[in-house]
C-alpha cells in the first residue's frame, strides 16, 4: 500500500506571488491594469500563481523602496495574513531598493524579484541551443554584477524556484573579479558563435530573407507553421520562441528563407538586447519583415509601437514590411463601427461578425492604412492566409529579381500554394 502522505510530500508546491506596480499620473487605470495583466502572464509562464496585485499612484517610483511607506506596510500586512513565496515589481529595482525591500520583508522570508529578473528566468527556461543558453547566461551575469552584494544573501537562502534559475551556484563563493572574468569569457564565446552565424548567413545571401517580428505571444510561430508547413513549436505563453528558427519556403518557383525570431516586450532588459545581438542580426539583415500583431489584444497599438521602437534601436526600421493583424477570430468589433446590415448578423453571445464580413470591415478600417501592405488573418484557423501569401510573393519576387535580374519569370506565384 502506498503511503499517500509520503507521495504528497514529494509533490512540488506551486509558488505564489503578489505583484506591485507604480502608476504615473499620466497613465490611465486601464493601462496600469493592462501592464499588471502582462506581468501576471509573465509570472504564469513560470508556473507561479498570482494571489494579489498592488498599485500606487506616484510621479515616479520611490527611491528607497519603490513604493511609499504606507503602501509597503499594506503589502506586509497582506503577506502576514496570506503568506506568499515572492513579491514581484513591474520595473527594474536598483541594488539599494532590493536591499531595503528584502530587509522590510525579512521576517516573512520571501523573495524580492523585479521585471528583468523574471524575464531572464523565462529566457533561461526557454533557451535550447548553445547560442541562446550562452546569451542568457551572459545577460544573467550582467544583471548580477551590480547587485552582487544582494545576490550573495539572496542565493544563500537556497530557496530555489523562480528567480533562482541563475547561471549556477558559483555566486555563493565568487567575487566581482571572477564574475567579470566569466562575462569576458562568455562574450568571447558569443563572438565565435556570431562569426559562425555570420558565415552561415553569408552562405544564404543569394536567397531572399524574410523575418517574422512582433510582440511576444502574437502568434508568430503559428504563422511560421502555416507559411513553412513545418513543425515549429508554438504555445500560448510568453517567449515560447527564444532561438531563431529558419525554414526554406518556395513561392511558385522562387525560394526564400523564413525566420521566426524572439518576441519583443515592453521594458525588455537592455542586457538581453545586448546579449541577443547575433539573434537580432537575423532581423537586421532580413530583406523583408512581417510584423505580426495580435489585433484581439486591447493594447495592440502600444505593442506595435514597442516593436517599431525596438526595430529602430537595432537599425531595422526602414525595411519593406507587411503588417499582419493576426487572431481576427478573437477580435471583437466595436459596435459603433459596424455597418448596420452586417451588425444584424452578429450574435449577442459572440459580438463578432461572420469571418468574411469581418475581414471586409477591417479592410475598410483605419488599421488598413498603417502600411502599404496590410493583411488580416487567423493563423490558428488558416483564415485569409492566401492573401498574405500573395503579398509575400510580390515582395519576394521584387527582391529576388534584384538579386537575379535574368531570372526567367515562368509563373512566380503558384495558386496551389495558397491552399
Amino acid at each position: 500500500m502506498v503511503d499517500k502522505r509520503a507521495t504528497n510530500s514529494t509533490e512540488k508546491k506551486q509558488e505564489t506571488a503578489v505583484l506591485v506596480a507604480v502608476s504615473p499620473q499620466k497613465q490611465s487605470a486601464a493601462q496600469t491594469q493592462e501592464y499588471l495583466d502582462e506581468l501576471a502572464f509573465l509570472v504564469s509562464t513560470l508556473g507561479v500563481e498570482t494571489t494579489h496585485t498592488f498599485t500606487q499612484n506616484l510621479e515616479k517610483p520611490e527611491s528607497r523602496t519603490y513604493v511609499g511607506s504606507g503602501k509597503l506596510q499594506e503589502i506586509k500586512t497582506f503577506i502576514a495574513a496570506e503568506p506568499v513565496d515572492m513579491v514581484i515589481f513591474d520595473d527594474d529595482l536598483s541594488p539599494s531598493q532590493v536591499r531595503n525591500l528584502e530587509a522590510a520583508f525579512e521576517e516573512h522570508e520571501i523573495k524580492v524579484l523585479d521585471r528583468s529578473l523574471l524575464i531572464l528566468d523565462i529566457f533561461a527556461m526557454r533557451a535550447k541551443t548553445a547560442q541562446a543558453k550562452t546569451q542568457v547566461e551572459l545577460a544573467q551575469y550582467q544583471y548580477v554584477y551590480p547587485r552582487l552584494t544582494r545576490m550573495w544573501t539572496h542565493l544563500s537562502k537556497q530557496k530555489g524556484g523562480v528567480g533562482m534559475r541563475g547561471p549556477g551556484e558559483k555566486e555563493l563563493e565568487t567575487d566581482r573579479r571572477i564574475i567579470n572574468d566569466r562575462i569576458s569569457l562568455l562574450k568571447e564565446k558569443l563572438r565565435k558563435i556570431d562569426r559562425q552565424s555570420t558565415t552561415r548567413r553569408k552562405e544564404r545571401d543569394r536567397l531572399v530573407r524574410v523575418a517574422l517580428v512582433g510582440y511576444t505571444n502574437v502568434g508568430k510561430s503559428t504563422l511560421m507553421r502555416r507559411l513553412a508547413k513545418a513543425d515549429v513549436f508554438a504555445e500560448n505563453k510568453l517567449f515560447a520562441t527564444v532561438d531563431s528558427t529558419v525554414r526554406k519556403v518556395s513561392v511558385g518557383n522562387i525560394p526564400y528563407l523564413l525566420t521566426d525570431t524572439v518576441g519583443f516586450i515592453r521594458k525588455l532588459p537592455t542586457t538581453l538586447i545586448e546579449s541577443f545581438k547575433s539573434t537580432l542580426d537575423e532581423v537586421r539583415e532580413a530583406d523583408i519583415l512581417v510584423h505580426v500583431v495580435d489585433i484581439s489584444h486591447p493594447g495592440f497599438e502600444e505593442q506595435m509601437e514597442v516593436v517599431s521602437s525596438t526595430l529602430a534601436e537595432i537599425g531595422a526600421a526602414d525595411k519593406p514590411t507587411i503588417i499582419v493583424f493576426n487572431k481576427i477570430d478573437l477580435y471583437e468589433q466595436p459596435e459603433e463601427t459596424q455597418d448596420e446590415q452586417d451588425w444584424q448578423e452578429v450574435t449577442e453571445d459572440t459580438k463578432r461578425l461572420p469571418m468574411d464580413a469581418l475581414i471586409e470591415q477591417l479592410r475598410k478600417s483605419y488599421h488598413a492604412s498603417k502600411a502599404e501592405h496590410v493583411v488580416f488573418v487567423s493563423a490558428e484557423h488558416n483564415e485569409n492566409m492566401a492573401e498574405l501569401r500573395r503579398h509575400l510573393a510580390d515582395l519576394v519576387r521584387d527582391k529576388h529579381f534584384l538579386i537575379y535580374p535574368n531570372w526567367l519569370d515562368v509563373g512566380y506565384y503558384d495558386e496551389e500554394y495558397a491552399e
